[in-house]
């Protein structure tokens, strides 16, 4: 059964502005950032994340985490933030149409935090803001089939992945599946239905956004609530959604690397060979001699192979690259 919710106008508009943000990113090489701004924006995209849920280390510490350094700290939100990297590290094994992935990752994210990591709960659940009960979670015995019915529409539905990955978060959030992590879930199962279509997803810090505009999304969860549809949520998701792309858009001075654009040019190519003029048509900045010394060193290193010699040399990608 399809979850309740209408198209308005506004939602049709915000959908058409973000599909012209995607097509400007695709045409500026952002759908995979370089390195440098992935790294930053996934750091983020996790402290703000966990900052919701009350966690209160800071960006420089969920750095040092990242980069393996000692963190003083309370052992839960360290653990929060080791077990929030190792869900993102995890993302390209995770099938975001697969209810047993879900799980999967809920075990992951929630890991040592309670016992019942990757389960369903097994007891009614109401969830408080501040002195008021804010939403009775439907009974336990029902959230297998719930979930079920909430995957099937995520799979089957002919809905634009836009509106679905948005209709998931509201319902899932209204079904409190999990004891706890449920927020987490909801803004990380997002991320992944919108990746699935659109790469630039993954290293897209929406949590921050949805952050600084916390009132506001829970506020929208109330309303939706409230009318018995998702409507009200998902014209919120997707303004955030599209300030996000907004403002990778607006990053001046974006130096590609050559590991940057070799990583880029694979994900254009795929398995197909190549000339170095199909090279250096996609990085009309550089020139010939920067993307024979591109190819030269993605040859040196065993990323891609190359036969021929010279104006007959092809090129073909040899491994994934990261």
């Amino acid at each position: 059964m399809k979850p309740p919710y209408k198209i308005t106008g506004k939602i049709l508009k915000l959908v058409a502005s973000i599909s012209e943000k995607i097509g400007e990113v695709n045409s500026a090489h952002l759908s995979k950032p370089p390195t440098e701004l992935r790294k930053k924006n996934r750091i983020k995209t996790i402290h703000s994340s966990l900052e919701i849920e009350g966690n209160t280390l800071s960006i420089e510490q969920i750095t040092a985490i990242v980069e393996n350094k000692r963190v003083i700290g309370p052992k839960k939100y360290i653990l929060e933030v080791k077990n929030a990297i190792a869900v993102y590290d995890y993302l390209d094994k995770l099938n975001p149409f697969s209810f047993d992935s879900f799980c999967e990752a809920h075990r992951i994210l929630m890991n040592g935090l309670i016992e019942s990591a990757g389960k369903l709960r097994s007891k009614s659940v109401g969830i408080v803001k501040g002195s008021e009960l804010a939403h009775i979670a439907p009974p336990s015995k029902m959230l297998k089939s719930l979930m079920n019915d909430l995957f099937e529409y995520l799979k089957n539905s002919d809905d634009l992945i836009l509106i679905k990955s948005c209709v998931f978060h509201y319902e899932m959030e209204f079904i409190h599946p999990f004891i706890d992590g449920n927020g987490r879930m909801g803004r990380l199962w997002q991320t992944l239905i919108l990746k699935y279509s659109y790469p630039v997803f993954e290293y897209l810090p929406i949590e921050t956004l949805i952050k600084v505009r916390q009132v506001q999304y829970y506020e929208s969860l109330r309303k939706s609530d409230d009318s018995g549809e998702s409507t009200v949520f998902i014209e919120f998701i997707l303004e955030i959604i599209l300030e996000s792309l907004e403002e990778l858009l607006n990053i001046q001075n974006v130096n590609l690397t050559n590991i940057d654009r070799i990583n880029i040019f694979k994900s254009i190519i795929k398995k197909d060979y190549f000339s170095r003029r199909e090279y250096l048509m996609n990085f009309r900045e550089i020139s010939t001699a920067t993307a024979s010394r591109d190819l030269k060193f993605a040859v040196e290193n065993g990323l891609i192979e190359k036969i021929g010699n010279k104006n007959t040399s092809r090129y073909k990608y040899k491994i994934n690259l990261e």
